[in-house]
């Protein structure tokens, strides 16, 4: 049997999509310096960014954290165009992947994504002939590998694999939590790229933060069986236990975050039968309790007519539905909403943007008209 695409890879990735940030919203590059040099000290080597990832400050904190810093051959780059964001054309699309080299100063990719691919907008990528695009790219050595990153359901990953061979990896939405989603269907995913025999990176592992402080019934479940791991471990180990995987990104934010990761992935051991039998208790219990499945990756505001906050609206209401914290949230949606220039629940004018938008597949309006009656 052939090796499978990055097997030489370590299973922890590093996401540049949540970095620390200083009060005046730019990035606090020492942190990432340091969070870098611990990453890479470690012998992880996988850095994933995007083109549309803080309006391009992600790329360039690649740059100054990693490219410039450490030789070129001793890690490995992922970035993606989208063509459904900051693209007008099929030029512009096209441009993005320029932009992106001169951003990173990477030189070349070796993994390159078209982003976000769903019900929607997939068209587009056939459209503006990115799929011959990146293919002539990876012929001039340009890109390495060719993949997507994906968010709908499997019969539209199982088309898009049979049509496109030229696909090498997927980056599909996998953690505990949504295992058995039926609108994020990581299961069902993650079978059909099995079944196409194609590797994947996994994405949202700890579902945006959430499963590093989950609800207390599963925080309860998961420190029963082992006090000592921290709680984002049991996802990330979850995740990186699967089949088939290159890696898992972690969107670390904090030192902390990193060096957590880094003591229980250095030395990475799949779970076992009783580890197993904890996650799926935690799945039970999170099955159990309603909440909203905002992961805060923000696509739904960037075109939203009303600037509203949607993801912290959501986080607010969820600190109602699953923490009963009442007082608290509604502290927390007066100050999403006081923002200058910032939309109300109430604000929507039911576009329907966001919920295009929306990777999660979250009825957002229904949500709005929701926390709207909550907070309001």
């Amino acid at each position: 049997m052939a090796e499978q695409l990055g097997s030489s890879i370590g299973k922890l990735g590093f996401g540049f999509m949540r970095l620390p940030k200083r009060a005046d919203g730019s990035f606090d590059m020492d942190q990432v310096k340091t969070m870098v040099d611990h990453f890479m000290e470690a012998g992880f080597t996988y850095f994933d960014t995007a083109y549309v990832y803080d309006d391009g400050a992600s790329e360039r904190a690649l740059k100054e954290s990693l490219v410039d810093r450490y030789p070129r051959e001793s890690f490995v780059v992922a970035t993606k165009m989208c063509a459904w964001q900051q693209a007008e054309d099929a030029e512009a699309a096209k441009q993005q992947f320029y932009t992106s080299l001169e951003r990173t100063g990477a030189g070349y990719f070796d993994f390159y994504l078209l982003h976000a691919l769903q019900e929607g907008n997939y068209q587009k990528y056939d459209e503006y002939g990115l799929w011959d695009f990146v293919r002539e790219r990876r012929a001039e050595g340009l890109i390495r590998h060719i993949g997507f990153s994906f968010h709908a359901g499997s019969e539209l990953l199982d088309e898009l694999l049979t049509a496109r061979p030229e696909v090498e990896f997927v980056q599909l939405q996998i953690n505990y939590a949504d295992w058995e989603n039926p609108d994020v269907t990581a299961r069902a995913n993650y079978e059909v790229a099995r079944k196409h025999g194609v590797p994947i990176t996994i994405m949202e592992p700890v579902k945006g933060g959430a499963l590093a402080n989950p609800i207390p019934q599963v925080r309860d479940i998961l420190q029963a069986a082992n006090p000592d791991a921290s709680l984002a471990s049991w996802a990330i180990r979850y995740a990186a236990s699967l089949e088939g995987v290159i890696t898992v990104l972690s969107g670390m934010s904090t030192l902390e975050q990193v060096d957590d990761n880094l003591s229980y992935m250095r030395d990475f051991k799949p779970l076992d039968k009783n580890e197993r039998a904890a996650i799926e208790a935690a799945q039970r219990a999170l099955a159990e309790v309603e909440s909203i499945p905002c992961t805060a990756c923000h696509y739904c505001t960037g075109d939203c007519p009303m600037s509203i906050p949607i993801p912290e609206i959501f986080a607010a209401r969820n600190r109602q539905l699953v923490w009963n914290q009442g007082e608290r949230a509604q502290r927390e949606y007066e100050k999403a909403v006081g923002a200058e220039g910032a939309g109300r629940a109430s604000s929507c004018i039911e576009c329907g943007q966001c919920e295009a938008a929306c990777p999660q597949q979250i009825p957002v309006i229904t949500w709005l008209k929701d926390c709207a009656e909550a907070f309001e």
